[in-house]
């Protein structure tokens, strides 16, 4: 292969999903640093002249593998949001569109795989504090999203070998601009004046992380991942590395957005076992109609409990540090969901 060619392909990528989210913040990392850019993904949601678009089903072996010709670097972005409940999309998309995702790229000679997966594959709804990668897998996971989150980093990283290096990286509470669900949920709930209530005793310790953040640890990930590397085959956390309290954080998106923060306490066990009941009645009533609760026993418990994870594997394996600051990331998100803000 000749050199200008061979320079080429290793800073050409593919972000799968990469109209979601965390996706397209990664294609406006990757295009900053200098990466020839795909996006595949089951819609288009964006314009851009810098990067080329395919359009098709992650199942689909054939739509899938045109997308990654050329290419030295896969970023798997692509989930269905946990809020939407369909098991079975979680299924076909986060397994067989993975296994389907792996095989293309064995075929197209893709050298790196890298998978945005979830710091929930370890969580129990018990508290973790400064957890670490030795964690094990959750025996009992929250809901059917993390039970194939599981799945999914599993068959990724034992995939690894010297023809298609693989690593995982695990966010932990992405926000940021654009994001769909965690600032303007916590607006909305404030809207409907749903949120003078903390579960617990509000002191549980929790990490978010600024989506820029979430992209920058993926491409360090991509760039450190070789043979003789430590990477292939590993999971690793990526957060801002400044845990805080979880009601600190909320009261500061609800101010800001011009909403009261909460006060008043609710006991934990109360809501929880409030949240299995209405878990129970949306099954019960599935046959005849989609009941959807605003509180699952998952929400409840990563709302009361200490869930916050070391970056310090990252740090030592590829020298991941945050660029953004949790303070600056969160004056950024306000502003730009301004709009959410109560008039």
């Amino acid at each position: 292969m000749p050199i200008a060619t061979r320079s080429r392909k290793s800073k050409s990528c593919t972000v799968v999903g990469g109209c979601g989210f965390l996706g397209r913040h990664m294609v406006e990392t990757l295009l900053d640093r200098g990466y020839h850019v795909n996006v595949f993904d089951i819609r288009k949601t964006f314009d851009s002249d810098q990067v080329t678009f395919f359009i098709g089903d992650l199942c689909n072996k054939e739509d899938l593998l045109v997308s990654l010709r050329d290419v030295s670097v896969v970023f798997h972005c692509a989930s269905p949001s946990p809020a939407s409940n369909n098991c079975d999309l979680f299924h076909r998309v986060n397994i067989e569109g993975t296994r389907s995702l792996i095989q293309c790229c064995k075929e197209a000679g893709v050298a790196k795989l890298v998978l945005t997966s979830s710091a929930s594959v370890v969580y129990e709804g018990k508290d973790i504090k400064n957890g670490t990668e030795d964690l094990p897998y959750a025996v009992q996971p929250m809901d059917p999203y993390t039970e194939t989150k599981i799945q999914q980093e599993k068959i990724v990283l034992e995939a690894s070998c010297d023809k298609l290096l693989t690593v995982a990286v695990r966010p932990h509470g992405i926000f940021g601009p654009r994001d769909p669900l965690c600032i303007p949920t916590i607006a909305q709930t404030g809207k409907a004046g749903k949120t003078r209530f903390i579960i617990g005793d509000g002191t549980n310790i929790v990490d978010f992380t600024y989506v820029v953040n979430v992209a920058h640890g993926h491409i360090m990930a991509a760039e450190a991942l070789t043979t003789d590397s430590p990477l292939p085959g590993k999971a690793y956390f990526i957060t801002n590395d400044a845990p805080l309290p979880f009601w600190d954080f909320m009261s500061r998106v609800l101010t800001g957005l011009h909403y009261p923060a909460p006060v008043y306490h609710l006991p934990y066990w109360l809501v929880y076992t409030l949240a299995l009941l209405l878990q129970l009645l949306a099954w019960c009533v599935s046959p005849i109609t989609t009941l959807t609760p605003t509180f699952t026993p998952m929400r409840v418990a990563l709302a009361a409990t200490h869930h916050y994870y070391s970056c310090d594997r990252a740090k030592r394996d590829f020298g991941y540090k945050p660029l953004v600051s949790f303070d600056e990331a969160l004056t950024k998100s306000l502003e730009h969901f301004s709009h959410l803000r109560r008039s």
